[in-house]
């Protein structure tokens, strides 16, 4: 399901930043959580170049289970 994180929540497993309040997340029937949709990760002013990601979007374009609990 997707949802607004009310508060920061550590690290996300697939992309390595920080779950932050006031991202939007997917939260897992395991209950793990992810950045889900379009989420800023880095701007390189040198290079003007901006980096974004939808975590668990792109995971589940090769992968059916949660990253954290294969077997599930």
């Amino acid at each position: 399901s997707e949802d607004v994180l009310s508060k920061d929540a550590g690290e996300c497993a697939i992309c390595l930043e920080e779950l932050q309040q006031g991202d939007t997340i997917a939260r897992l029937p395991c209950l793990c959580i992810y950045h889900k949709g379009q989420v800023l990760l880095r701007v390189d002013i040198e290079f003007q170049k901006v980096a974004f990601t939808g975590c668990i979007d792109e995971w589940f374009e090769v992968n059916r289970s949660c990253p954290e609990h294969p077997s599930d």
